[in-house]
């Protein structure tokens, strides 16, 4: 979680470069994170996710924000406070009351080294024997079965479900399954 705070007496000069919270436009962390880039060289960190999500034709990589809506510029606020509310993308800065939010440099440090200087950090999942799973693609879409062998090299897995009143083994492509979320248990 991002700690961020009011400034205190210590942190109030606008001239000194800080850590500010941006709110974007829905959709548009990576755009408005270009836009300040480009256009008034500010630094700026908009960490995104690449995840699989169950699609109709199966699993799909998307790359979506870690906190939507929400990006990190490094600016002096009295010099650059008009141009980056106003810039392409951004809806606003992060407040509370009459004070704007600042994060601090060790947050964003420890938030680069997660996510990785390039701001796109890949979340995959890794399926284990016993995994409950759905089949998301091919003619035996929407059956369930449970892992019982991996492939690795051939990113192929054998799963066992029940068909036709039948339980078989079968082998599928990786990308053809999409593992169950776990429930705990009551």
């Amino acid at each position: 979680m991002i700690a961020m705070s009011a400034p205190t007496d210590e942190m109030t000069d606008p001239d000194v470069p800080q850590w500010y919270c941006l709110r974007s436009q829905p959709k548009h962390e990576h755009i408005a994170a270009a836009q300040l880039r480009r256009s008034m060289g500010i630094e700026v960190f908009c960490p995104r996710v690449r995840i699989q999500k169950n699609t109709r034709t199966g699993l799909k990589w998307f790359v979506e924000s870690l906190f939507p809506n929400y990006l990190f510029a490094r600016f002096p606020l009295r010099a650059h406070h008009a141009q980056v509310r106003y810039s392409p993308g951004i809806s606003g800065l992060v407040r509370f009351g009459d004070r704007f939010a600042t994060v601090s440099d060790t947050a964003i440090a420890d938030l680069v080294e997660f996510i990785g200087p390039d701001e796109v950090r890949t979340m995959a999942y890794q399926l284990t024997m016993g995994d409950d799973v759905e089949i998301v693609a091919g003619p035996l879409r929407g059956q369930h079965g449970v892992v019982t062998g991996l492939h690795s090299a051939k990113e192929r897995v054998r799963i066992l479900l029940e068909f036709l009143g039948q339980t078989r083994e079968i082998e599928v492509s990786l990308t053809a399954v999409f593992r169950q979320a776990r429930t705990p248990a009551s």
